[in-house]
């Protein structure tokens, strides 16, 4: 893929987000943003704090990586290496907007094991981030995202092409945005 593409997808989705989430979680009441199908199941908060998890995570990462990376020179095209490709395929929601495959987040990103996780301004946190992400993706243009790489969030001697990891990111947003998405449009949620 040309490398352009992916700038074009991850910006094309993580804006999407933000046109979501102003138009269907803003206007929900605190009622709402806390509602919860069944025990098992995540309000829309708790939703949006594990996504702001990660973002604490990765946003830093990106970051740190942009501005320290020794690879300077942008490439024409993207290769994802076959563990990234796996990481991100994995995340990325089917045709119907499904989810193809469950996983279970790690404890220390679940707010189910951690409610501690769950601030106060949830929505407005994920805002914020959505936006900082967008800016990262316009700094990284500036370096090779297939050379310079990043450890993943479970495991610091697992490291993803730069790349992947925006892939990964986005597509692990888009698919909690649908989460929350299907949530609201849960036949017993509070209509106000």
């Amino acid at each position: 893929m040309k490398t352009e593409e992916l700038f074009r997808e991850v910006i094309r989705i993580t804006q999407h987000n933000l046109e979501l989430i102003k138009a269907k979680l803003l206007p929900l009441s605190e009622a709402q943003l806390n509602w919860k199908k069944d025990l098992e199941s995540w309000s829309v908060n708790e939703i949006l704090a594990h996504l702001n998890q990660y973002a604490t995570y990765y946003h830093k990462a990106f970051t740190r990586k942009i501005t320290r990376t020794r690879f300077r020179e942008p490439r024409e095209n993207y290769i994802s290496s076959p563990l990234g490709r796996s990481a991100w395929r994995s995340m990325k929601l089917g045709n119907a907007r499904n989810v193809k495959r469950k996983f279970k987040a790690p404890r220390s990103y679940n707010p189910t094991y951690h409610p501690e996780l769950v601030g106060k301004n949830e929505l407005h946190t994920f805002e914020v981030g959505q936006n900082e992400l967008l800016s990262i993706f316009e700094a990284a243009r500036a370096v090779n995202i297939r050379k310079a790489k990043i450890p993943i969030s479970i495991s610091k001697i697992i490291r993803l092409r730069l790349g992947d990891a925006f892939l990964f990111v986005v597509y692990h947003n888009e698919r909690h945005v649908q989460q929350a998405l299907n949530l609201i449009d849960h036949p017993k949620f509070p209509k106000d």
